[in-house]
Formats: structure tokens, sequence, C-alpha cells
């Protein structure tokens, strides 16, 4: 109609068509709604949830905070929010207000996909992810010849799911009447939880490339926490080094165990994945694809990856574990980073949040939750340090408590959030009720096995060793303590006393020992002790299994013996992973069994005998681990093991004739080699190799006889099938072989697999040979005429025991069956078993 009008009104008239529409678009009410999605278990945020206007286009997604800032000129009745793992929440609208603010608290769900339709053809998520691992390499941080930053973390624990039961508890009521008068931390919606724990740490952070090293300055920290007496370990533990956790790599280590990642090498045989959509995240165009575990028993994970649409990097990752994971102890473990390019082509995490959610173990218990914050700037690229830089790797100041009231306000990239602000309040208020410190002091003794006295400062312990029960002691006690340092961190003073009611003897120990320096750590020390030992079962061959230990001071104790030890030593780290050990011991050997041992072997049957024996040796240690990691509990070091290499220990020891009274001239040597390590999706593989000889005629005490086990129990570091003192070698050569297959095999087994068990094989082999000399050194009597006790020796054909596990029975419980395939003729051997351990395993 406009076209038949002069050309003048025409053009008048489509102006003003043109003025109204611009009128009328400008006039559109915009509105601005904002808030904060939050996880109501834990009060955490939750990062990249979707928030929109229901029924209409209108949406945003959160950002790492669990911020949102919507701006639409489309309005509704109600506002949704939604993310994977958690219910779907809606919010009611109010339409007369332009700026609102509305904050969600989402309850946590089983991982469930949306409904996809797959049409013919490939999946069009398989070809971005074949271009994400093709291009891996590229955006792999460890690609870059070194990178180091200041890193910020935080580490929160708190008790939750308090059941009703556990309410109406009289200690309970003690420490929810201290909680009630502070407002809940998971928010209004949300559930109350009581913290226990809080810190901050801030440190520097190094990684090196060629050769691979890394280093953590911690520079300070701040720890709250209910029954924390120590910080040290603690600080040394809440830094970055604990807290990586790098999707590039194949596999993820988080509470002990190995999950594969959404795009490792071999994602297809692990996980199904959906395309979602193209979306704008963090200034970048990303392809969002959810991803599942083909099956839920698999140690997978379930959430989004937003891929950079250009580069193919990771911008962010929302990486969660259900419940029905083939995990102990643990609801759920959610991830959370975020990424940032840096220089040309490679993405680093800028942020993670981890959440680790521990179950209830009983109806009259509590839940935990533990939660890591890391955050990380000021990168650095390519600027290495020289390799010695890097020799310790955990560093904590020496004035890492020292700070000003307002440090960590300045320091902290992130403030606190109210919740958070809280928790301090709250720590402190719970600590002062008094059934909390009972309660604790019960824990730390349960888990040390010492009680604390503050007083005297000296721990008192271990209690498995307070009362037993043997044919040659009869009923034995012993009390056992050590110094603290709270006595000092210098002197480390330790020693027992033991008395039995048959034989009524004292049995003792002493020791001393002096911390010359951490770092580089040297220590040396004295001690002296007078106990009962019995051949093949010294506490030298069980080493650091207690639990053993305290049982073999039970029953008959066959081939038992007093021994009274003496000896000094010196050990110092000479550089990193490298340690060195010398000292002199001095030994006597009383047998209360039928013993002897001719003292001029060429004189046969005319050789004078002896039944008793002192001997005196050099002995020297060296400990290799490269990369090993080391942390320092109050005066003790303790090793974390290596990463990718083997832990070597070779020993060597030199006997002196005449001194100190001395019998023999003797030389031993042995060379341990033990690593655990990855085999892809089969699982995790452990060895342990001895190797060792013994050059010189002995009596058989002293040469070498391989730790058996006749109880009822499987035990670790035993031949399982093998009898007390059933073999003694002067060369020998001995391995142990385990693999855990994990889940591999029962998660696909349908009835089977909601019981979490884990199979496992095992194999046990030893080789050796005892030199005639050795063997002829044996008396047929002894001086009062009683016939001496011989001992069994291998020939060509080795001892081997194999055994096959179902681990994880009620959360606890092992199985064990094994077989012994060689010496099956030996008097008293059983040829099969089956034992039972009880491992605390997640």
């Amino acid at each position: 109609m406009i076209r038949h009008l002069p050309l003048f009104r025409q053009a008048c008239l489509l102006f003003l068509f043109i003025l109204f529409g611009t009128f009328k678009v400008f006039s559109q009410t915009s509105y601005t709604i904002s808030g904060r999605v939050t996880d109501a278990q834990t009060g955490d945020p939750v990062p990249f949830a979707a928030v929109a206007i229901k029924g209409k286009t209108a949406g945003v997604t959160t950002n790492f905070e669990g911020f949102y800032i919507l701006k639409t000129t489309q309005i509704g009745d109600s506002l949704v929010a939604s993310s994977m793992s958690y219910r779907i929440r809606a919010k009611a609208i109010k339409k007369d207000s332009l700026s609102q603010v509305i904050h969600f608290q989402l309850e946590s769900s089983e991982i469930k996909l949306q409904e996809v339709k797959i049409y013919a053809g490939e999946n069009p998520a398989y070809n971005i992810l074949r271009r994400v691992v093709k291009t891996k390499p590229q955006h792999n941080p460890s690609r870059l010849g070194a990178y180091e930053y200041e890193s910020y973390n935080k580490i929160e624990v708190d008790v939750d799911n308090i059941s009703a039961r556990l309410r109406k508890r009289k200690s309970m009521r003690q420490i929810t009447g201290a909680v009630d008068k502070f407002q809940k931390i998971a928010g209004e919606d949300g559930r109350p939880i009581i913290p226990i724990y809080l810190s901050e740490s801030i440190s520097n952070y190094y990684y090196r490339e060629n050769p691979r090293k890394k280093k953590e300055q911690i520079l300070k920290t701040k720890v709250t926490g209910i029954a924390v007496t120590d910080g040290s370990l603690i600080s040394q533990l809440i830094g970055s080094s604990f807290q990586q956790y790098n999707f590039y790599q194949n596999w993820l280590s988080i509470v002990e165990k190995d999950f594969h990642s959404p795009i490792a090498d071999g994602w297809k045989s692990t996980y199904e994945y959906y395309l979602i959509d193209t979306v704008f995240v963090g200034g970048y165009w990303c392809y969002q694809v959810d991803y599942e575990p083909k099956r839920a028993q698999d140690l997978a994970f379930s959430g989004s990856i937003w891929i950079d649409t250009l580069s193919h990097a990771l911008v962010q990752v929302d990486a969660s574990v259900g419940k029905n994971a083939n995990i102990n102890f643990v609801e759920r473990i959610k991830i959370q980073q975020e990424y940032e390019e840096i220089g040309d082509s490679t993405w680093m995490p800028v942020k993670s949040r981890v959440l680790i959610d521990v179950a209830e173990l009983t109806d009259s218990t509590a839940g935990m939750l533990i939660k890591f914050y890391t955050s990380n700037r000021n990168i650095v690229t390519n600027k290495p340090h020289p390799p010695k830089f890097y020799d310790y790797p955990i560093e904590l100041s020496e004035n890492y408590r020292e700070y000003d009231k307002d440090y960590w306000d300045k320091v902290r990239h992130e403030p606190l959030s109210v919740g958070e602000k809280t928790a301090y309040q709250l720590i402190d208020s719970v600590k002062q009720v008094p059934v909390v410190r009972t309660y604790m002091e019960v824990i730390n003794m349960v888990v040390n096995g010492y009680k604390r006295i503050p007083k005297v400062n000296i721990d008192v312990g271990p209690f498995l060793y307070l009362y037993s029960n043997n044919a040659i002691e009869g009923s034995r006690i012993r009390i056992g303590a050590k110094t603290n340092p709270d006595f000092s961190r210098k002197w480390v003073v330790s020693g027992y006393a033991a008395y039995g009611t048959l034989d009524q003897k004292w049995k003792y120990n002493l020791s001393v020992d002096y911390i010359f320096s951490r770092k580089p750590w040297t220590i040396g020390g004295v001690s002296h002790s007078y106990d009962l030992e019995r051949i093949g079962l010294s506490s030298e061959a069980i080493g650091n299994n207690v639990l053993f230990g305290a049982m073999t001071r039970w029953g008959a104790y066959r081939r038992g013996y007093f021994e009274e030890v003496s000896s000094a030593y010196l050990k110092r780290e000479l550089f990193r992973g490298f340690t060195q050990t010398v000292g002199l011991r001095h030994r006597s050997f009383d047998p209360m069994y039928a013993f002897a041992y001719r003292t001029t072997p060429t004189l046969g049957e005319r050789s004078p005998i002896q039944s008793n024996y002192q001997n005196t040796e050099l002995f020297f240690e060296t400990r290799w681990g490269k990369d090993e990691i080391f942390i320092y509990n109050e005066n003790e070091r303790l090793t974390l093991g290596t990463q990718r290499w083997p832990l070597v220990i070779f020993r060597y020891q030199m006997g002196m004739k005449k001194l100190l009274n001395s019998d023999f001239n003797y030389h031993r040597l042995s060379l341990n080699i033990k690593q655990n390590f990855r085999v892809g999706i089969w699982g995790r593989s452990y060895y342990n190799l001895t190797l060792g000889y013994i050059p010189s005629t002995l009596p058989y005490p002293m040469l070498y006889t391989p730790l058996g086990n006749e109880s009822l129990f499987y035990v670790e570091n035993a031949f399982n099938l093998m009898n007390y003192f059933e073999f003694v070698s002067d060369t020998y050569a001995q391995l142990r072989y385990e693999h855990n297959f994990e889940g591999l095999f029962f998660n696909r087994i349908p009835l089977i697999r909601r019981l979490k068990w884990r199979f496992l094989a095992n194999a046990r082999v030893l080789y050796g040979t005892t030199r005639p000399e050795n063997m002829e050194l044996l008396a047929t009597t002894d001086s009062q005429g009683r016939p001496v006790l011989g001992f069994n020796t291998l020939d060509r054909l080795p001892y081997v025991e194999v055994g096959y596990a179902v681990d994880n029975i009620f959360k606890v419980l092992r199985v064990d069956a094994i077989h012994r395939l060689t010496y099956r003729q030996n008097p008293n051997v059983s040829p099969f078993a089956v034992k039972f351990s009880f491992w605390f395993n997640i």
C-alpha cells in the first residue's frame, strides 16, 4: 500500500515506522536476576550450573564461585537451576521487581544424564573426543620445560547427616547445643553441618620436566581443628602438592584409587559420551560433552567437560563419582576445575574444588564432608631452577605460623564465605565441649596405639603388647613409653619393661636418639635391649607388622632364645632419595631349646661344641628411592613412597671376631627392590624382590630364615603356607608378587557387582641353597646330651605358593585361598589353606 503514495509521504511514513519500531524495542522492560547456587549439603558453590527462566530461552551459567547474573527482557513465573548430579530446583520470580536476588541450594542425586536421541551413524561426540586426545600433548602443562605459581589452598572437614538416633544421645546434645547459636552454614534451605577442621595455606609450587622434579615451599599455614595437636605434619599435607588433578593424564589418583580420565587414551572402552550443545564459557565457544561410565561400578567419572571449539583444549571440567563405584565409605566424589590458557597452547588448571562425601557407617554415626579448594595465580613458565633447588619436594618455612592479624585477608585469592567465617567460630565453640575432647583422645589412642600424658610429655603404649601368654614366659605383662615433641624436638627417648610370671625374668629396652638435622635428615642413636625372641620370628624379620608381631608372643614358642643387643648408629640423607646408615651392633644368643654347634668343624665329631655365642658387627645400609617424598611427623620422618621408580635397599654386615668377645668373622649381603605400578585398566601390581648371600661359615641361627605363617590370618610379608623355621639358606632369592584387579571382573557380573568385591592374585617364590660347611657345623647333641634339632634346606626346586583372593567383603574382610605347589611332602605342612585378614581399604 505504501508504494502508491507520493515519494515524500512514503519517506515520512517509513521514518515513523522505524521510529515507532525502535521505540517499542527500547521500551521493553529489562530485568536483572542475580544470586548464587550452592550445594544444600555442603554449602559449597556449584559452578557451571544452568540458571534459566522456565519456558523461555533466557539463561546463564554460574561461574566457578557459583554466582550468576541474568539480564533479560523475558520474564516468567519461575527460575530454574540445574546441574549434573543435582536435583532440578525452581523458585518463583517477582514480576513486579526489576532487580531481585534468588539463591538456590541444590540437593545431590544419583547422576542420570538427560535423554539423548542417537541417530544412525557415528556418535557426534566421538569426533570431538578424538581431536581432544590427539591434541592433549599440546595442552598438557607437563609439556612445559618448567612452570611455577603461587597457590592458595583451603581444606574443610565437616560432620553431616547426623541421624535422629544420634541426636538423642547425651554427648551429641552437648555438641549440637554449642552449634545451635550459629546460623546454618549450608544456607536457608540447606542441612546443618558441624565443622571440625579448617585450614588455609599459601605456597609457591615449582615444576621442572627434565629431569622431572617438583617442589612446594609452604610459606604460611593457618590450622584450626578439634584434636589438632601438632600443626607441622598437617601443614605439610595441606599444600598444593597433594591437590594435583590433571585430567590430561590417563589416570587420576584420588583416595588411593586410580580413576580413568574422560579424555584418557582408552576413552571409548570406559565411557559413553553425549554432545549436548555449543556454549560460550569464560570467553571461549565450547562444546559441552556429557559423559558417564559404561559400568557404574568402574572407577570412572560422570559429568561434563567444556572443550574449546578451536584448540580442543579443556576449559572446564565437572567430574563426579557416585556411590555405585567400587569404593568404600564414600557416597560421592566431585571435582570441578577451571582452566586458563598460558603461553602459546598450554592450558593450566587455575581453580579446583574437590568434595569427598564420607558415608555414615551405621545409623548411630554421622557422615563427613571433606572439601578442598585450590587457586593458582602468578604463573611463570619455562624458567627452570637448578636441579638441586628441587631436592626437598615439600619445604615448610620456619616461621609458617607467624603472621600479622590481617595477613590472610590480604593473601587469600578469594575472600572467605559467610559459612567459612562461621566455621572458624563453630570449631572454637565445639572444642570447648568436654565430650568432644574425650572422643578425640580415644580416637588418637586407637589410631596411634599410644596414650599421651601431657604433664610429663610422654606417650604410653603400644597397647597391643600389654599382655601375652606363651610356654616360656607364662603371662607376659609389658609397659612401654616414648617422649613426644613437647619433651624435646631433638632428643627421642623410648623403652619398655616386660615381666614373665613363669620364667620370672625381666625384659627391657631403652633407646635414645638425637636428631642432628631435619634437612638433610640426620639422626643417630644408641640402644640396649634384653628380650625373648624366636628363630625365624625375630622383630627384625617381622618388621613393621605390629599386629602379627603381637600375635607371635603367644603359644608354644618353639626354638625360643634370649637375646641381648647393644647398638649405635648414624643415619644421614646425603642427597635427595639417597640415605646412608652406618652402625655397630653386639648380640648375644642364649637358646631355650637343645642347640649346639661345632667350634672346630674340621675335627668332625671330636670338635668341641658350644650352645651360645656372641657376635659383633659393623653394618651399612644404602637406601635409594628416586623422587621419594618424605614428610615429618613430630620427631619422625615418614615416607610417602616414590611415584614412578622402585625403592632399592642394600645392606652389608661385617662380623669382627674377638671384638667385644665376638665369636665369628663373617660377611652378609642383601639387596631389596620393591615397587608398585599401574597396569592400565587391568589394575595395580606390586613386587618385592630380595637377593641375599652369606659367604661365611656360621651357626644356622645366623643364616637366613624366611618368615613363615602358621596362623589363620593372611600376613602380607610372609610365606603363608610355610611353617615357622621350615627352611634355612645362606644364598637366596625371594620374590613376592601381587596383582589387584580391583573391580575389573566382578563389576561385570550383574548380581555380584553390587557387593563391590575385588579380585587379587599373588605368588611367592623362594630359591635358596645352603653350603655343606654350614650344615656340618650343627652338632648332633648338646652339652647335656639332648638331641639337637636340625633344619631343612631347599634343593634345586624352589619353594612356590600361589593364591587368589576376594577383597572388600563387608568392606573390611579379605579371604585368601592359597596353594602350596612344592615341598608338599614335608611333615606337618598344608598344601592348601584359606586365610583371613582385615583391611580398611577405600
